[in-house]
């Protein structure tokens, strides 16, 4: 029988790089991870404390966050060479744990390897918030990121302009409402850090793309209400692309499936050279998250709004180091007489 190699600190520390490089709602990371050494398991378990109880009061958004680190996880598992063996919600009685990825034995010369560029896209992937140029991305390339979200679980879909148009509306009245919600306004602007601030988490000042003055794109105003930190105005993509992110069914599992389709769709255009950003805000009001639905169909349950184009490479948001605890070991079982 061949004895199944162990993983090394190494190994764990590059799977957990490519974890954490993983895209979340205001940047708060939430997620942590621990090893079961016996067993080869990384467990993913969500971060409490780094919620949004206003903005994500059912923590759907942080689920698709952990779930789009754990995307990353597996991807970076294959190209490590081992078999990753993905569990959503594997304890009823630990809601705080997500996920856990076991990994088997590694992958043999015969296996066939997920494609190695979308493994070096998480390191360049990360949101634009710049203006795009507005040349049409190829249909072959838009079909690629429709059958990365079927392959994870989720639908993609890819309006015309008059849909486009639709859900930029209700963008656009989403984030109106959050301007006019002081509690909202203050909770988000607590995720924004100043320069040197030396904090992983939140969304650098230096990070923040300029509003559209043609307003065209209903881009989150992490500034609102500080005047200091307005920035000059620049007219926006005229034609915008987007993408809808929806599933069949709304629980926790179909939360965490469409944050791994999230990922997938968004290492897809990376290594393709498109650039990409996220549009929240309709997903943060039952209504207009249920307005932003497909026309017609009675199951389609919406989680993002997927800007992409060809662009600025934009600036990167900070990341905390990727750190596992060691889950001990379980106690031996006690003995029983028997008569």
């Amino acid at each position: 029988m061949r004895t199944q190699p162990r993983l090394d600190a190494a190994t764990v520390e590059s799977l957990l790089a490519a974890a954490v490089a993983a895209p979340s709602i205001h940047n708060t990371q939430p997620w942590r991870f621990r090893l079961d050494p016996d067993h080869q398991v990384l467990e993913v378990h969500s971060a409490p404390e780094r919620t949004l109880p206003l903005t994500d009061p059912m923590h759907r958004a942080q689920y698709l966050s952990v779930g789009a680190a754990v995307f990353n996880l597996r991807l970076a598992a294959v190209h490590q060479g081992w078999r990753p063996e993905v569990r959503l919600l594997p304890d009823p009685r630990r809601p705080e744990l997500v996920a856990t990825v076991r990994l088997t034995e590694p992958l043999g010369a015969n296996d066939q390897l997920a494609d190695p560029g979308l493994y070096e896209a998480i390191a360049r992937r990360h949101t634009s918030r710049m203006p795009f140029t507005g040349r049409p991305v190829p249909e072959p390339i838009a079909a690629e990121m429709t059958a990365a979200a079927h392959a994870a679980g989720a639908r993609l879909h890819l309006p015309d302009i008059a849909g486009t148009r639709r859900l930029l509306r209700l963008t656009a009245a989403a984030e109106a409402r959050n301007h006019t919600h002081p509690d909202r306004t203050t909770e988000t602007r607590t995720w924004l850090t100043a320069p040197g601030a030396g904090t992983p988490y939140g969304i650098p000042v230096t990070a923040l793309g300029p509003p559209d003055a043609g307003r065209r794109m209903p881009t989150r105003d992490f500034t609102a209400a500080l005047p200091a930190l307005r920035m000059p105005a620049l007219w926006f993509e005229r034609h915008v692309q987007v993408a809808l992110l929806w599933t069949s069914h709304d629980r926790r599992e179909d939360w965490l499936r469409s944050g791994q389709a999230l990922q997938y769709v968004l290492l897809t255009a990376t290594a393709h050279g498109l650039r990409t950003s996220l549009l929240h805000q309709a997903m943060e009001w039952p209504d207009l998250r249920a307005a932003t639905a497909l026309p017609g169909h009675k199951r389609c349950h919406p989680h993002m709004l997927i800007r992409f184009g060809y662009g600025p490479d934009g600036r990167r948001t900070p990341r905390a180091p990727g750190r596992c605890g060691i889950r001990p070991a379980a106690p031996p079982a006690a003995e029983t007489e028997t008569s």
